[in-house]
């Protein structure tokens, strides 16, 4: 069997194909963007005949690009933008509404009113999650009670429920299979992570109908066959893990205590916690990073809406720059006696705050304050909120031997020097840039690889992870800790509860 394998990596933005050969190198790409829709304030949506296409046409695309045949690909893994919420007729596989996108804030309310009647505490002991309209439950909720006669539709069995892994395979097996991996599963608000299954009472609290679920699987598992009209060949999916637990995966992350973080329209940074479900007390989330041959392994997990977004706001709203590359070099232009802070709380404010209503905002601006330096203090407000999350981290997870921490990074950002450099001046701590950045696919990759036997065990793909480069820590202790005391004061002033 060759060891070609197809990654599709459906993400926020874009849909991405990566064909990896037998060495786990990129023999062939495929992106395309799609339209994001902001029907109100805080509401994102997609279309996911959008996301189909786009899937498809870049499938196709990759495999032309690794001048290969179709039939030469022994397997196929897929990886997700995570919480986003599909609904569709089982019957004929239309969508019944646009997909909700996870940065999504239209459930607040409903979040805060399940908060006030007492219902947090059940949900985070179950799920490892808190009430907040990030995840999918409440989304799911929105629609069978806002979309006519969807609620009666569902209850009778005519609708599924997928994130969007599940909407892909449904579709890429011509609607033969209805099935999700954990790792996605732990992302709805309503699966067990103890009892690895879906939870009927956080079901009954949100009233959704347990009809409208997937199956659940282990993240390497036999999903069913792409059918060859769409492809080019009947390709098992062998391989499912929702984005950032396929970066951790590809980042070779599977001993407890190695950590990673992924920056790509959010930022999220994953500690590996083994077999321990951690607790935190830092509402700090914990979560399933993967599950392989039954055994689960947790992990924390602090999520930053707005990393690469914000990102793409300089581009597209302020219209300081034509392209992303040109951001780090802005940054590195910038006055350095300005201490300019963006609060990039576009969305709310993800982990550690959690803080849905609250609003983006922009601290220390003079006259002088040109694109420079707004430029540079969106790239320094990603590095600021990792650290908040890696400190919260440390807080909830002090087992001895692992204080100290090397962080493996990948993701769209990572390209910039300028940022990581400042990233690990930030944090004080080493910041570690992969050979291959294409970790998410190639974690996927490498669940479908290793499934159908063409792909190395975990063991040996550990050993095959390559440093680019690594960025030390330049900055003064002293003005590190001045910069992080400017970044907490004006996270302060933006919290909505101020």
């Amino acid at each position: 069997m060759s060891g070609y394998i197809l990654a599709i990596d459906q993400g926020t933005t874009s849909s991405r194909a990566i064909v990896f050969d037998d060495r786990q190198q990129i023999a062939g790409t495929g992106q395309k963007e799609f339209p994001q829709h902001f029907p109100k304030s805080g509401w994102v949506e997609h279309e996911l005949e959008d996301i189909w296409e786009s899937v498809v046409e870049t499938c196709r695309a990759a495999i032309a690009d690794a001048g290969i045949a179709a039939s030469d690909i022994a397997a196929i893994g897929i990886t997700n933008q995570r919480e986003t919420v599909a609904l569709w007729d089982r019957a004929t596989g239309d969508p019944v509404h646009r997909a909700i996108v996870w940065q999504d804030r239209r459930t607040a309310d409903f979040c805060d009113s399940l908060k006030a009647e007492g219902h947090e505490a059940q949900f985070t002991a179950k799920t490892g999650l808190l009430l907040d309209p990030y995840f999918s439950g409440t989304k799911i909720a929105w629609l069978l009670d806002n979309v006519e006669g969807l609620r009666a539709r569902a209850e009778a069995g005519e609708i599924a429920f997928g994130t969007i892994d599940t909407f892909l395979i449904w579709r890429l097996t011509g609607g033969e299979r209805h099935v999700t991996d954990a790792t996605n599963a732990a992302r709805t608000l309503i699966f067990n992570i103890d009892d690895e299954d879906w939870d009927d009472g956080l079901l009954d609290i949100l009233r959704i109908p347990r009809a409208i679920l997937p199956d659940v699987l282990d993240c390497a598992a036999d999903f069913g066959t792409a059918k060859a009209d769409i492809v080019g060949a009947d390709i098992p999916v062998c391989g499912v893990a929702g984005d950032q637990q396929a970066a951790t995966i590809g980042q070779a992350c599977f001993e407890p205590g190695m950590f990673k973080s992924t920056y790509g329209t959010g930022c999220f940074a994953l500690l590996n916690t083994g077999r321990d479900r951690v607790e935190s007390k830092n509402r700090m989330l914990t979560t399933i990073a993967y599950r392989l041959g039954g055994e689960t392994t947790y992990a924390l997990e602090g999520s930053i809406f707005m990393a690469g977004a914000s990102v793409q706001w300089l581009r597209d709203g302020l219209g300081i720059i034509e392209t992303a590359a040109e951001s780090g070099e802005m940054a590195a232009k910038a006055d350095p006696e300005q201490d300019v802070y963006l609060v990039p709380a576009f969305v709310g404010l993800g982990a550690p705050h959690w803080d849905a209503n609250a609003r983006g905002a922009m601290f220390g601006l003079t006259r002088g304050t040109g694109p420079n330096e707004i430029a540079k203090a969106t790239l320094e407000a990603v590095c600021y909120q990792t650290r908040d999350l890696l400190e919260a981290m440390h807080d909830d997870w002090d087992t001895p031997g692992h204080t100290s921490t090397t962080l493996r990074v990948d993701g769209g950002m990572v390209a910039s020097d300028w940022t990581m450099q400042c990233l690990a001046d930030i944090l004080d701590a080493p910041v570690d840039r992969p050979v291959v950045l294409e970790t998410t696919a190639l974690g996927a990759a490498w669940l479908a690889g290793s499934h159908v036997g063409v792909w190395p065990d975990r063991e040996e793909f550990s050993k095959s992870w390559a440093l680019e480069s690594q960025f030390t820590p330049k900055m003064g202790e002293e003005e590190r800790a001045r910069k992080y005391a400017g970044w907490k004061d004006a996270v302060e002033r933006t919290l909505s509860r101020v």
